[in-house]
């Protein structure tokens, strides 16, 4: 009795943090609207061996951003909160990233309510890319994947295909999927969810159900959800990509792995303009000058 109450507790098996990403304990927090993470298009689908580039630190916080949801708060402060890395070692596994193509910093200039807005995004993705795709990227001309692996079946055929695991009364064949898809696709066109399509379908079935997929086309065809006005999304008008380390917006060739020349220690450049242009530094220094020079001064006592 005594030897089992003091034998430990079998211990859980150990795994690389290679192989097995990160995971926190609790929801990850999300950032602020127009904040947080924003994911690259155009990525290849996941396999293991997507970050098999990368040191086991570096792979293991990339497949946990990776599976972050869009929005998702990736500052190093939340980061260091939710991952067992202080935010040294966190801001160094960043820029890591960045390195391998896989994280770029920016802001986007975003249309809303007829006003504009800059909002801050990290953009992450899975597929490494090499300056010349961030360049693309920012000037919403994204080449086209090679070889990329498309899905073979749609949102609805999948939905149909797996209908049968929710009601095996209503396990349909691969025929009755594909002449059913077009009908679970206008229910998504207007708006409709899984869940809802999942509770129109199989809810108050009769027992037994003699033909599925007359069933289902009918309740398909009878509870046909209406047209649903979605709200105008916001409308990015301009996307700029900035320094990692000062900040600094750049341009297309200015930013080289996401830093620009003064921060890889290449020597600053002479601002370009007429013999006697006011440095970009001295701009504010300069109208404060000007609006001091204009204001209206009350006349000296005469003599």
């Amino acid at each position: 009795m005594a030897d089992s109450q003091l034998s430990a507790a079998p211990r859980a098996p150990h795994t690389s943090p290679r192989t097995a990403p990160l995971t926190a304990s609790h929801p990850h927090p999300m950032a602020g609207p127009g904040y947080g993470k924003r994911s690259a298009p155009a990525q290849l689908p996941r396999t293991e061996r997507d970050f098999a580039h990368l040191p086991a630190r570096e792979a293991s916080i990339a497949a946990y951003l990776d599976r972050l949801p869009e929005g998702a708060d990736v500052s190093v402060k939340t980061l260091a909160k939710v991952l067992p890395y202080g935010q040294c070692a966190l801001r160094t596994a960043l820029n890591r990233l960045q390195d391998a193509g896989h994280l770029r910093r920016g802001s986007e200039c975003v249309a809303r309510d007829e006003c504009l807005l800059w909002a801050t995004r990290t953009f992450f993705s899975r597929t490494a890319r090499d300056d010349a795709w961030w360049a693309a990227f920012t000037r919403g001309d994204v080449p086209p994947e090679e070889n990329r692996q498309r899905p073979t079946r749609s949102r609805a055929f999948v939905l149909l295909a797996a209908l049968g695991r929710t009601a095996p009364s209503l396990t349909l064949s691969a025929a009755d999927c594909a002449t059913l898809e077009p009908q679970v696709t206008e229910w998504f066109e207007r708006g409709a969810t899984e869940t809802e399509l999942l509770h129109a379908l199989t809810d108050g079935l009769p027992s037994p159900v003699h033909h599925a997929a007359a069933l289902v086309r009918r309740r398909l065809t009878d509870k046909m959800p209406p047209e649903r006005v979605a709200p105008a999304a916001p409308q990015t008008m301009l996307l700029a990509l900035e320094c990692s380390d000062c900040r600094a917006p750049g341009g297309e060739r200015a930013l080289i792995g996401g830093r620009c020349g003064p921060c890889r220690g290449e020597p600053a450049t002479r601002p370009v303009g007429p013999d006697g242009a006011v440095p970009a530094e001295g701009v504010r220094e300069r109208m404060n000058e000007v609006r001091a020079a204009m204001t209206h001064r009350p006349d000296r006592a005469r003599r």
